[in-house]
Formats: structure tokens, sequence, C-alpha cells
């Protein structure tokens, strides 16, 4: 009896054992099927993403003449913009470039001022196949001509290479400047007015009849407090938004507590919703950081504040907490743009290709990318929806028949093209060079710094929060599961609320 028991014994174990290895094999199997699926994938949209991306550097390329023309009917003169080389797209454009300690500055001119402002190279640096194979065969030719000049002259190529161009140019401070400067002033009101490609409508230039020029701002309580103990929170947006983003979201959910402690301080940056969008701007951090002391700071009296920003607000948050260092009393940071830069790589190229990564896949990398590389593809979306936004908004309240709130509409389309370009480039990209330095001089205050991010963010990896914590070893970083680059505040502001009010007590 014992030996048949014993031969089933054998038998069922080595049945369990070729169990485990056929479903070892399948699991094997299945890695392998999702491997390849993954590599399918990925390759359709590098084909996709190369095919699409050729077809805007051709559109790009043609829109640029059109804009030309159009312009020179329009306003009576060329417009320049940075596809031709940098140099001479500044100069055009009534600036001076400068070289300082090998950063590159401008003098900007205008009506009123002169002053010297950094600038990002991806505004006019953004390689393309087209740019690439034109400037590959310019470089070419001007090899040649120098190398036979050289010959003739016995003179190095390198020195004729540099007096033909083949180096960037630098340019020195001279008295061309101040009869520039004399010739814009009394012209104001000409850069004031609206171009033909943005919209005329009230809401967006009732600051040109402004006597004096400061940011929207939306204020919830006193402009005076009474009492010594309220304190300010000041609220920046992000890129194509507006201080609707705060108002519409987390004003109503604070608590009555909250209302009766603090004063609610939201903006509208420079060149979006119903601030000013000046033409002679170059969006640089430090034009913005100066608007927000000029329009907040100081006309309210603000001593101590609490800072709540999103996105590429975030940047102007540092900045502001670098500048007053005593009186930020807590930093919140909502999916901030922070992408370490590698050691040997050009700072603002390497964050333009982590932002902007020029893929189809997924839908706001392709849009952001759409944003950042065409300086006149994103010039139409402005022509065609920010110039129409009223239009855009009537017709969402007319199909949902008024049941959905059109806040965003203000917030994503009232704004110009060059003012959304420039602060794209300048803010997100052009400081790349310098967040390091400003998250280490943040890291040495005593504010508390908290990090918010969305897990399912596609626009700003979460992996940026936590880089922001490896510079700020205190910051606190919260992932959000299932929220993206909005979500993360709109459809859970109660909550973000009840989290922010948490945040500010022990600071207060």
């Amino acid at each position: 009896m014992s030996v048949p028991l014993k031969v089933r014994s054998k038998s069922g174990r080595s049945g369990g054992k070729g169990k485990r290895r056929a479903e070892g094999r399948a699991m094997a199997q299945e890695k392998t099927v999702g491997l390849l699926f993954l590599v399918a994938r990925r390759v359709v949209v590098d084909v996709l993403s190369f095919l699409v991306f050729f077809l805007l550097d051709l559109l790009d390329t043609i829109l640029c003449y059109l804009f030309k023309v159009v312009d020179f009917f329009v306003e009576n003169e060329w417009t320049p913009c940075y596809c031709s080389s940098g140099s001479d797209a500044i100069i055009s454009s009534g600036n001076i470039m400068v070289s300082e300690q090998g950063r590159m500055k401008i003098v900007c001119i205008s009506a009123d001022k002169l002053q010297l402002e950094d600038i990002s190279d991806t505004l006019y640096s953004r390689p393309s196949i087209f740019s690439e194979i034109s400037g590959w065969t310019a470089a070419r030719v001007r090899q040649i001509k120098g190398m036979e000049e050289a010959g003739r002259s016995n003179k190095a190529p390198s020195r004729d290479r540099r007096r033909n161009g083949m180096l960037r140019s630098r340019y020195r401070i001279n008295s061309t400047i101040v009869e520039m400067l004399q010739g814009k002033i009394g012209r104001q009101m000409d850069r004031l007015l609206p171009r033909w490609s943005d919209c005329y409508c009230s809401k967006c230039t009732s600051w040109v009849t402004s006597p004096k020029q400061s940011l929207y701002v939306r204020a919830n309580g006193l402009k005076e407090p009474k009492e010594k103990e309220v304190t300010d929170v000041l609220f920046i947006h992000g890129f194509v938004s507006s201080s609707v983003f705060w108002t519409e979201t987390l004003f109503p959910n604070f608590s009555d507590d909250a209302k009766s402690r603090y004063r609610f301080l939201a903006i509208d940056l420079l060149g979006f919703g119903r601030s000013p969008k000046p033409a002679d701007s170059l969006y640089t951090l430090s034009e913005h950081v100066d608007m927000i002391e000029r329009s907040v700071l100081n006309p309210y009296n603000v001593k101590s504040f609490h800072i709540v920003a999103h996105s590429l607000g975030c940047i102007i948050a540092i900045a502001l907490a670098v500048r007053h260092p005593n009186s930020v009393k807590s930093l919140t940071l909502l999916s901030p743009p922070y992408f370490p830069v590698p050691e040997g790589e050009n700072g603002s190229q390497y964050v333009l290709r982590q932002v902007a990564p020029r893929r189809v896949w997924p839908l706001m990398a392709f849009g952001s990318s759409v944003a950042a590389w065409y300086e006149h593809i994103s010039r139409i979306w402005c022509l065609v929806v920010c110039k129409n936004h009223r239009l855009l908004d009537f017709l969402v309240r007319l199909i949902t028949r008024n049941r959905i709130r059109t806040y965003l509409v203000e917030g994503f389309f009232c704004h110009t093209h060059h003012g959304a370009w420039h602060t794209l480039h300048n803010i997100i990209c052009g400081t790349a060079s310098k967040m390091d330095d400003y998250l280490e001089q943040v890291a040495r205050l005593s504010c508390q710094v908290t990090v918010l991010h969305g897990a399912d963010d596609e626009l700003l990896p979460v992996d940026c929060s936590f880089a922001v914590r490896s510079k700020i070893p205190r910051a606190r970083v919260k992932v959000i599961e299932k929220k993206d680059h909005l979500t993360i505040v709109v459809g859970r502001q109660k909550a973000f609320a009840r989290e922010l009010e948490e945040i500010w007590k022990p600071c207060s």
C-alpha cells in the first residue's frame, strides 16, 4: 500500500513542478510580448514625430515670410523675428546685444527706459531640419570664402572666419543707443497699441489707457489690514493662465477663519490676463519680479507673506523669495519646472529639450513642443484662438447651455504672442543656469517649503519636485495620485484649500 502512495506523491510533485515551469514560461512570454509592444510603440511614435515635426518645420518657415509680408502691409514696417541670427534679430528690433563675462545680455530700449536684460538663447537658436541644412550650407560658403581671402592675404583662415561671421559678433554699448532712445521717446502709445494679430477687446487693452502701468491684482480683503495678525498670501499662476486660476477655485473654498486671518492677493503676470502686455518688453525674470514688487508688495504694504505658485510661476516665486529672504514665511510650489542641468550641457537648450521634446505623444508634450519650438505657428494660435476668445467663450456657454464654468478661457486665451513667447523662453529656459543658485539660497532661508506634484503629470515629471528637494533637503514633497498638471488644483480645490491652511498655521 505504501508503494502506490509514494508513486502518487512523486507524480504530484513532478506535476507541480511542471505546472510552475509552464506558468514561468507563460510569464516570460508575456513579458517578452509586452517589451516588444513597448519597443514597437516607441518606434511608431519616433517615426510619426519625425514626420510631423518635419512638416511643422516647413510650415513655420513658410509662415515666417507670410507674416513679414502681412506685417509690412498692415503695420507699414517689417517686423523682426528670431528666425534670423540672434544678433541681427535683436538689433533690428531696436536692441543691442552685449557680452558681459561670457553671458549674453542685451540693452533693452523701451519708450522710457534703458536697461540690461538676460535673454535665453533658445529664442533665436532652436535647431530644426531646415535651419541645420541652411546653416551648414551658409557656414560652408563662408568657410570657402574665408579660405580664399586668407590665401590671398596670407592670413590665418580662423581670423577671416571671425571677420566674416563664422563666430557670433559681440556688440558694445556706444552712443548710437542714445540716438535710438531719443528716437523712441514720445512713441510710447505706438508701442502700447495691440498688433493686428492681437485681441482688441476692452479686457485685453484696458491697461493701455491706465495712467499707472501695474499688474492686475485680485485682492480678497482690505487693502490696508487693520488687524496686525492678518497675513498676506501671494498667488502666482503658471504659463498661459491668469489669477482666475486661483480666485475661481481656491478663494471660495477657504474657511471663514482663514478669510479672517489672511489677505489673498492673486495677480495676472505681466503679459497675461488683464495685466499690461507691452510690445517693447522682453518678459525676463527681473521684469516679472519688478512688476510684482511695484504692483503688489509696495502699494499693498506687504511686509511678510506666504507664496503659492504653479508651474512657471514657481520660478518667479523662488526668485521673489531670494530677493525678499526675510519676508517670505512659506513657499508652496505646485509642479515646479526644475531640471538639473548635467555638467557640460547648455542649460537653456537642455531645459528646452526636456520641456518640449518634439514628440507627438503624449499630447501635453506635443502641445508644449509646438508652443516652444515654432515662433510663427504659435502666433497663428494667438491669431485664431486668443484674438477670438470672446467668441469661444460664447460658443462654449451656448453648446453646454451654460452648465460649464468658462473661467479657464480667460486664463488660457487672454495674452499676446509676443508676451507668451518671450515669457516661455526667458523664464523656463533662460533661468536654467540660475536655478541651482536660487534653490541653494532658498535652502539657507528659514521659510517652510512644500512641493506638490500630480502623479499623472505628462508635462512636467514628478522627478522635477524631487530634484527641488535634493537642493532644499527640508522641503516636503507630496505626490497627488491620479492628478495631472491642472487637476492638481482644478477638481480638488476644497482639499487643496485645507492643505494650504494647514501649511500656513505653523508659520503664523
